[in-house]
């Protein structure tokens, strides 16, 4: 009876339909989860004296696995039966018989691991296909290394003059080391080229570096082109001070980040783009089925990035769930006398929702909000760039040194309290010009910048941001934001708790995502405001050049070294990426891998690996008392991750009734786990993906 086969095998086609169960089907399947407690106390099929009906043939049966079924018991199963796409049967082999008829195919899994299909809670699908584009790929390198990259990509793909030259996926926190002849990265920029325009767009969508030609087109709030130069920092620009790097003469050494790009009129990278994928737009779930993934949110979608869904689906290509958080900039949709135009943006969010309310597979009843940008400062730069998200206590101003390898080393503080700090605050024209910059610095080893007492700054004022969570909260909408500093994280709890406050409602699956560094009297309130969680688990792991380019802006630190770097009692190594106490205190993890920040790889498995270990391979820990066990990791992306998208009715786990999203790997991350051999889950690869009953992905033969 049945269509036998072993998993590697070439198999045959599935005869279920992708569709949904029946009613009957439903009916059926809800009931044998009494039929299958009967037969396990070895009863006879009987319900007061009648007799059950045996239930219709499956498709297809899952044999001889070890099936983590996620469900409220973490229990294992050992095996499982689909109908019409949908499970009609999971746990023990004794039970199965019933469910084989003879078009019944049959899979036997030889032992290995089956999990419930995975939902990233966290990534822009419609960015990680690598283009045939002039792209870094995240590669660390030497600004010498960078200006002949440049140079062969205006060679290789024939960039005119005057053309924009936009490259893709530049490392800002690994490589960048100058030398006499690139002593910024303008200057790397600007011999790469002076004919035009060039852009190094960041790996995180945050932070961007610009040549000289590019710099000068900046305009101020009334058109006029200024340029971003020493006087237009003083002037026109000034409110995009802090999001511009600036040399040892205080003229822009290129770094410009967040809002700081809004005065150069960069054209979109991502409008560029899509015009690419949508000529293959497959290759999105052939990389996301590659990784195990079945279900997601794409945390940034305009109304225009909803084509690759829309077109997927016409296609049937959508193999996985799409949830989409709707991106609106308040800063830049305005009415014409300048204030946020939030009737435009609601009712442009409330159509794209409407259109969707009834799609099985695409949901748009979320929307995305920038709390803050990224922590990272620049220990390279004269002065040092100061990290520019908001911070509960003002950022240390360290001095850097080069140590005896040519690293960037600590060595000391600006003591802001001194006088010779004072007076410069209280004369800063004194200090205006490049000569007296370069004096000071000559004599007190420090720049005069470094003076600045600062605390970063929110992506929007404070009440923009809570009115922005008011309008949507009202309006139905959950929000899902953006928080990497301690003060984001604490105005993004307060802007939902007081838009929750407005109404009453506090049943809305709002989630925090990131959440770099939290206060733990915020991290408490992450469980009493039932929030989720959506942490990237591999950045919660120690680098020693990311290391250096945020503790000391923190924490009193001196040298380079990962103790140095690390202080058991410093303020980042105890309260970054908290994710054992956000769960502890009642949040909902959920996993989000920000591809293709990073790496366009999701890796679903190096994030579990560094959920459990808080380190990569190799690597010292990072505050490994906020580690978790791999059932906790696997839950926040699966049954968690269907929580938090309104579909654990639907799937996140492998329960009768449900589904049939499930991944076959090729070895056992529970048992590793289990073993003290967290650190080989890294290395775990897909086998096989299945969605709604299909095989969407099948590993090739090696």
């Amino acid at each position: 009876m049945g269509q036998d086969e072993t998993v590697g095998g070439r198999g045959v086609a599935l005869k279920s339909t992708v569709a949904g169960s029946t009613r009957m089907d439903r009916f059926q399947a809800l009931g044998l989860r009494g039929r299958f407690v009967l037969m396990s106390l070895g009863l006879a099929p009987l319900f007061h004296g009648v007799a059950l009906a045996a239930p219709p043939p499956a498709d297809l049966v899952i044999t001889d696995a070890r099936i983590y079924t996620a469900n409220a018991g973490r229990t294992m199963a050992e095996v499982m039966a689909v109908r019409a796409g949908r499970i009609v049967y999971v746990g023990a082999a004794r039970g199965l018989g019933a469910y084989i008829g003879p078009h019944t195919r049959v899979k036997r899994m030889g032992g290995r691991l089956v999990l419930p299909g995975l939902i990233d809670s966290h990534i822009h699908a419609d960015e990680v296909v690598r283009l045939d584009m002039c792209d870094l790929k995240n590669a660390a390198r030497s600004l010498a290394e960078i200006t002949m990259f440049v140079q062969a990509c205006i060679a290789h793909y024939k960039i005119s003059a005057g053309e924009w030259v936009v490259v893709r996926h530049w490392n800002y926190s690994s490589g960048n080391p100058p030398d006499d002849q690139h002593p910024t990265l303008r200057a790397a920029l600007d011999l790469a080229s002076t004919a035009g325009p060039v852009h190094l767009d960041g790996d995180d969508g945050h932070h961007s570096a610009f040549n000289s030609r590019a710099l000068a087109r900046a305009r101020n709030e009334a058109g006029v082109t200024v340029g971003y130069t020493r006087a237009s920092l003083r002037g026109d620009l000034q409110k995009y001070r802090r999001l511009v790097g600036v040399d040892v003469a205080g003229e822009p050494n290129g770094t410009v980040n967040d809002d700081g790009r809004n005065p150069l009129d960069v054209p979109s990278t991502f409008s560029i783009d899509l015009v690419e994928l949508m000529k293959n737009p497959g290759r999105v779930p052939a990389l996301l089925n590659g990784a195990g993934i079945t279900g997601i949110l794409d945390p940034r979608v305009t109304p225009e990035a909803m084509t690759l869904y829309d077109t997927l689906e016409r296609n049937r290509q959508l193999t996985f769930r799409a949830h989409v958080a709707l991106y609106f900039d308040p800063d830049r949709i305005r009415t014409p006398a300048g204030q946020p135009d939030w009737e435009r943006m609601l009712a442009d969010a409330s159509a794209l929702r409407v259109k969707h309310a009834r799609d099985p597979l695409i949901r748009a009843d979320t929307v995305k909000l920038f709390a803050d940008g990224d922590m990272e400062g620049n220990p390279y730069a004269v002065p040092p760039t100061l990290p520019q998200v908001a911070a509960l206590h003002p950022y240390l101003q360290p001095i850097f040194k080069e140590d005896s390898e040519g690293h960037q080393t600590v060595t000391g503080y600006v003591d802001t309290a001194s006088p010779e700090c004072v007076a410069v605050r209280a004369h800063a024209e004194q200090y205006d010009s490049a000569a007296a910059a370069a004096a000071f610095l000559g004599e007190q080893g420090y720049h005069p910048e470094q003076c600045v007492i600062a605390s970063g700054q929110l992506q929007d004022d404070r009440d923009l941001l809570l009115e922005f969570v008011r309008r949507f909260h009202l309006a139905g909408f959950a929000l899902h934001i953006h928080t990497i500093g301690d003060v984001a994280v604490r105005t993004a709890l307060d802007a939902i708790e007081a838009a929750r406050a407005a109404d009453g409602i506090n049943t809305q699956h709002d989630a925090l995502a990131h959440i770099q560094l939290a206060n733990p009297d915020d991290v408490q309130r992450l469980g009493r405001d039932h929030l989720y969680a959506a942490f990237t688990y591999s950045w919660a792991a120690t680098d020693p050049e990311y290391d250096l380019s945020v503790v000391p802006f923190i924490d009193k630190v001196v040298g380079n070294s990962y103790a140095a770097l690390h202080p058991r009692d410093g303020y980042y190594e105890n309260n970054a990426y908290p994710v054992r106490s956000a769960m502890a205190a009642g949040a909902t993890l959920a996993a989000g891998s920000d591809a293709p920040v990073a790496t366009d790889d999701p890796r679903p498995f190096v994030n579990m690996a560094v959920a459990v270990t808080r380190r990569m391979p190799g690597q010292p820990p990072l505050n490994p008392s906020q580690s978790i066990t791999i059932r906790d990791a696997l839950d926040s992306y699966t049954i968690n991750g269907a929580r938090y998208l309104n579909v654990d009715r639907e799937t996140g786990s492998i329960e009768a009734g449900k589904s049939a999203d499930f991944v076959v790997v090729d070895q056992d991350i529970l048992a590793l786990a289990d073993r003290g051999r967290a650190d080989d889950i890294a290395s775990t690869r897909v086998l096989e993906t299945w969605f709604m009953g299909r095989r969407v992905y099948q590993r090739a033969a090696h």
